[in-house]
């Protein structure tokens, strides 16, 4: 068997997995850019809302850091994985980008 992988055939958001006689190309966990194998412990760096945590990329908390990230009134963090979202508190709704009571 000739390792194909030794070449890096594969591209920038995948990893190379050697086959008896073959190869194939499986795409690297969505908490990385650029990985050497499958799951956030394999990452070359972290995606961008994630960050090096324990030797895996974990992802950022953005609705608990010390500085809020919604800043209009009526309005919750809602985390995403690598990122997050504001959206309206319970009780309002969005009307032209303003949560207003319902």
């Amino acid at each position: 068997d000739i390792d194909e992988c030794a070449t890096s055939p594969c591209k920038d958001h995948q990893y190379c997995l050697n086959t008896d006689g073959s190869f194939s190309c499986k795409a690297c966990d969505a908490s990385c850019v650029g990985c050497t194998g499958e799951g956030s412990d394999k990452c070359k760096t972290c995606a961008p809302g994630y960050m090096k945590e324990d030797e895996k990329c974990t992802d950022i908390d953005e609705c608990n850091l010390p500085e809020k990230v919604c800043m209009k009134e009526n309005q919750d963090c809602v985390n995403t994985s690598g990122s997050y979202k504001c959206v309206c508190s319970e009780g309002f709704q969005d009307k032209d980008g303003t949560c207003v009571q319902t």
